[in-house]
């Protein structure tokens, strides 16, 4: 393809890839292997599906987050502007509508005519350069392999945790209240809270839980992100450990006492029309069965329908100091670039920006430019 670019994998890192190469007049052929051939945690065949939260963290420009957003809305980014336009009450964070948010992606890649979206899996990575790699912590084992000959190097991998969702209708609103903390922004969350008692029945069963198997050996070895780790891991560290984390009640009020409660849960919503509430930091490997039994401990959820459950998936990454450059390019093969969480970056917002530079900088790749960094 003269002029052109090859990127590989649809998700946050590679749609906003896609984008930056197209916005600078070049064509892309972008691969996605979904529907075709599923991920252990993808549900659609939809572009930038979000796996877990439905939160892309702070908006506000003195935080790290916030001030990400700010750079990657000067340089265009494609994830943030769907990001905003399918935007739902988050308090200070920005959180969306995961379906509508990953449709708007979806719609802006088919309808940009200097993109060709092809629906099929990738195996082996094309000769031709400047060449993206955005396949994300889900990579299939296949293309996995082949990633693992072309660095030299070993895959790391770890485990991420998907937290569930629960249907709005099913929540007793009797037994909740809305609150954001310290009633910063609007009240964007529902709060289920805890008295001592309830706090420590509700420890003693998560403890007593039984987990989900892990059926990979390789997988077995592997250890969890400490940033979003399952609530039962977090529990065995100590019986107040999620009451000062996960669970902390600080900021919160419930009217019913005016008191503060020992722990809460928080909710929140996941759609436009707050059908659909998540956990919040409530990532777990329980079986699905354990999942109802324990969660409906809590305060408010006693009959609640579980729309998602939650669950643990391998994440897989790159050596990246080893294997690449500050441009996100190959250190031998200067045309093959990498971005996402498969370089080894955490997080949606963290994922898009090092899509922005890998794309910026194979589009320069594909005119003899030096790189940006």
């Amino acid at each position: 393809m003269d002029n052109g670019v090859i990127v590989i994998g649809g998700g946050l890192a590679g749609c906003e890839a896609a984008f930056q190469i197209a916005e600078r007049g070049l064509r892309v052929r972008l691969y996605e292997m979904r529907p075709n051939v599923m991920t252990p945690a993808h549900r659609t065949g939809d572009l930038a599906e979000l796996v877990c939260s439905s939160s892309l963290k702070s908006v506000e420009p003195e935080t790290a987050h916030g001030l990400l957003k700010e750079e990657m809305r000067k340089l265009g980014s494609l994830i943030l502007e769907c990001a905003d336009r399918t935007s739902v009450p988050g308090g200070k964070a920005l959180c969306v509508d995961r379906e509508a948010f990953a449709q708007a992606v979806t719609n802006a890649v088919e309808q940009n005519p200097n993109i060709e979206l092809i629906r099929e899996e990738v195996t082996r990575i094309p000769k031709d350069r400047p060449c993206v790699i955005a396949t994300g912590p889900l990579t299939s084992p296949t293309l996995s392999e082949n990633i693992k000959e072309i660095t030299g190097a070993r895959n790391l991998r770890f485990f991420d945790a998907i937290a569930p969702s629960i249907d709005a209708d099913s929540i007793d609103y009797d037994r909740v209240f809305k609150q954001s903390r310290y009633d910063k922004g609007e009240a964007a969350y529902l709060n289920c809270p805890m008295a001592r008692g309830e706090y420590e029945a509700f420890i003693d069963a998560l403890l007593a839980s039984e987990i989900a198997d892990l059926h990979l050996d390789e997988e077995k070895d592997a250890s969890y992100f400490e940033g979003c780790l399952p609530v039962e891991v977090i529990a065995r560290r100590g019986r107040e450990t999620l009451a000062h984390g996960t669970m902390k009640p600080v900021g919160l009020t419930d009217p019913r006492t005016g008191e503060r409660p020992h722990a809460v849960v928080q909710l929140r919503r996941e759609n436009a029309d707050a059908s659909v509430y998540g956990l919040v930091g409530f990532q777990t490997q329980l079986r699905t069965g354990e999942q109802e039994r324990v969660f409906r401990m809590i305060p408010g959820l006693e009959n609640a329908r579980f729309v998602r459950h939650g669950a643990v998936h391998r994440n897989t990454y790159i050596d990246s100091p080893n294997v690449l450059t500050v441009a996100l390019h190959h250190k031998i093969d200067m045309g093959l670039f990498f971005a996402g969480q498969l370089v080894g970056v955490e997080g949606y917002v963290e994922s898009a920006a090092s899509g922005i530079i890998a794309g910026i900088n194979a589009a320069r790749a594909a005119r003899r430019q030096q790189p940006l960094v």
